[in-house]
């Protein structure tokens, strides 16, 4: 019996942005996945950046890394996180990108002398992309989500590449559109005319929605969805709403609710023959929302005003937390505002710290301060990338008394540089793509905390740095109790260094957030949860 075709769903949003097209897309990847199809998501950034990867945090949010070296929009891991698979360089298609490609396609001479246009090459380069899962992915589903909302410039291209490809897959492909239902308070009622102005801009670009995802503050009636499904040309069954939740882990089973996997299965002529297997995501979602005890953190970083710059560190805590039977209150800490006087005003009460990511050099010595106090006062310290290389250079100033000890992203002409810019980093000269990014394998200790959590040898974590700990100072540290116990087996670049005589102290060169989900909880978070409920115990 042959496969049938891959099913392509185009997810689209309107009225405004950051109503949530990634969570969606997810949620209903989770519901088809629960189903026993095989699905993946891909997210179409209209930017003209290659990729996020020299995005400001304030600009963009967290940098998302995927195993194969990929710098992504952070929607790839809630993609990752609610449909426990990897993403890949495929996952993420920017405007800059497909401009870079055609391009060199015209510079090698591949268009044999003739103009190049929007239609067709650009068109054509974003459609050959979208296809490439479905081509090679031996993928049921590939639900693609394109950025920005309708009638953004930028995203022209891309609403045109697929309203060409709805016609090209024939009955194999489907529209939905995420909008905006406002309530005003003063008129005391839910409004629809900017979802109908969403679509009819949808219309204008040749686009027919198949299903209408509404978010809402309020419940829909069913006069309500009468109207929206009249005014848009939809049935009104396809009209789903989706209320604000208090967690986005409730999002799939509220589109299981109100049947939006069903309303897809019928449109694309599936059968609706199989069960919906959520008991795992039920038994998450019950740890998360009735926990059994509680504990506060706190959480060191330079980008603390905007969340999404961490947003893998959060999700990965929470999942870390049910693990636990734990609900984890975060304390965002502004490494700007740590010195030695204040330090121990900010961190005494937290049951542990994890000292976040980041690059340059501000926030660099309130990160410094908070690591003393807390290898001191045996609190847990979790430290990650930049975190664990400020962790070396605290303990190298303030136990090997090398006054003046940094890296050389500081401090270039410091004199103890324990910290130091990678062998293969010194001759780059660009920005973009360039760092040390995907996954590498790591031998891990078996004497060691990381065995603990991970009770395995041999690892493989995600990465994005340019600078490492430098092994010239790495027998003067754990002789006075630094140790290396996680190393690269084919560089010899140290990857987690561990107090062992503290009641939890890791750092880590690579990024674990990344790989954390609600399936698999990261095992480095769980056993530092689990440091911190001891802690407050």
């Amino acid at each position: 019996m042959s496969k049938s075709p891959t099913k392509y769903l185009f997810v689209t949003g309107g009225v405004t942005s950051s109503l949530g097209k990634g969570i969606i897309s997810a949620s209903l990847g989770k519901l088809l996945i629960s189903r026993g199809y095989s699905v993946t998501i891909q997210k179409l950034d209209p930017y003209i950046n290659i990729d996020p990867g020299t995005m400001n945090p304030y600009e963009h949010g967290e940098c998302f890394v995927t195993n194969d070296g990929a710098e992504t929009d952070l929607d790839l891991g809630h993609y990752e996180r609610f449909l426990n698979n990897e993403t890949s360089q495929a996952n993420n298609v920017t405007t800059g990108r497909i401009y870079q490609t055609v391009i060199n396609k015209e510079r090698k001479g591949d268009y044999l002398g003739k103009t190049v246009q929007i239609i067709p090459h650009i068109t054509d380069e974003i459609k050959k992309r979208i296809k490439i899962l479905g081509d090679t992915g031996n993928f049921d589903f590939v639900i693609t989500e394109i950025g920005g909302t309708v009638g953004d410039i930028e995203a022209l291209p891309f609403i045109e590449s697929v309203r060409q490809l709805k016609w090209e897959l024939e009955y194999n492909a489907l529209f939905i559109h995420l909008t905006l239902i406002p309530f005003l308070s003063a008129a005391g009622e839910l409004k629809t005319k900017p979802t109908q102005h969403s679509v009819k801009t949808l219309l204008e670009s040749g686009i027919q929605p198949d299903i209408l995802v509404c978010r809402t503050e309020h419940p829909l009636d069913s006069k309500l969805k009468r109207k929206i499904a009249r005014f848009c040309n939809v049935e009104k069954d396809a009209v789903i709403e989706s209320m604000d939740a208090s967690t986005i882990y409730e999002v799939p089973l509220l589109m299981q609710k109100e049947g939006l996997d069903k309303v897809v299965l019928r449109k694309l002529g599936l059968e609706d023959n199989t069960d919906v297997k959520l008991d795992q995501w039920c038994n998450f979602l019950e740890g998360l929302q009735n926990p059994k005890q509680n504990i506060t953190i706190g959480l060191v970083g330079k980008y603390v005003e905007l969340q999404d710059a961490y947003k893998s560190i959060s999700e990965a805590i929470i999942h870390a937390g049910v693990k636990n039977n734990c609900k984890v209150k975060v304390n965002w800490i502004h490494s700007e505002d740590i010195n030695d006087t204040n330090v121990g005003k900010k961190l005494s009460r937290l049951s542990g710290v994890l000292v976040a990511p980041g690059f340059g050099d501000r926030g660099m010595e309130g990160k410094i301060s908070a690591i003393k106090y807390i290898r001191k006062n045996n609190i847990p310290f979790f430290g990650i990338c930049l975190g664990m290389q400020s962790a070396v250079i605290e303990f190298t100033r303030n136990v090997l008394g090398f006054e003046g000890a940094n890296s050389t992203e500081m401090n270039e002409s410091t004199p103890y540089p324990v910290i130091d810019l990678m062998e293969e980093q010194k001759e780059v000269s660009e920005k973009g793509g360039t760092m040390r990014l995907g996954a590498y394998d790591c031998v891990i200790s078996k004497d060691s905390k990381s065995y603990e959590c991970y009770n395995d040898t041999n690892i493989r974590e995600r990465h994005r740095h340019r600078y490492e700990f430098n092994n010239k100072y790495k027998s003067d540290l754990e002789e006075s109790g630094l140790i290396a116990t996680g190393i690269n087996p084919k560089n010899n670049l140290v990857e987690i260094v561990e107090i062992l005589n503290h009641p939890w102290f890791v750092g880590v060169q690579f990024h674990p957030e990344y790989k954390s989900t609600v399936a698999n909880p990261h095992p480095l978070f769980v056993g530092f949860i689990k440091a911190c409920i001891q802690n407050k115990k």
